[in-house]
């Protein structure tokens, strides 16, 4: 497996930054945009996902990485739940609707599989008993 360096080259984070890009382009117009406090939080959520990846990247231990990567997750759903309201009230047309759930669920099951892998990686590394 590739080391990775670089928070840029994970691929949750890459997922994530097309969905916060498609948020903040698809929010400039239609009845969103004039709606600005809910564009604001539906922009923030989704830029959360992303920031979050990067800033968990960027911590020494995988129990830190894996906090910052739940709240990804938890920024994921904050983001559906908001696509749903989005639908009930004709936010969104249909097909953006349909590829802003796309772009979530690639980005949240990316991020899951991260997640995964750095929790086996902590299960896997041996324990330090200290010395007396």
């Amino acid at each position: 497996m590739k080391i990775i360096t670089r928070f840029e080259d994970l691929e949750c984070w890459k997922a994530a930054r097309i969905l916060a890009k498609s948020v903040y382009q698809i929010s400039q117009s239609g009845p969103l945009a004039n709606d600005w406090v809910t564009r604001s939080q539906f922009r923030r959520a989704a830029l959360s996902i992303m920031n979050n990846i990067a800033e968990g990247f960027g911590r020494f231990s995988s129990k830190d990485s894996v906090r910052f990567l739940d709240i990804a997750k938890a920024s994921c759903n904050e983001v559906k739940s908001m696509l749903y309201l989005f639908e009930d009230i004709d936010y969104l047309p249909v097909e953006t609707f349909q590829q802003l759930h796309r772009e979530l669920d690639t980005a949240a099951k990316l991020t899951n599989g991260f997640t995964r892998y750095l929790n086996k990686q902590q299960q896997a590394q041996p324990t330090q008993t200290p010395k007396h």
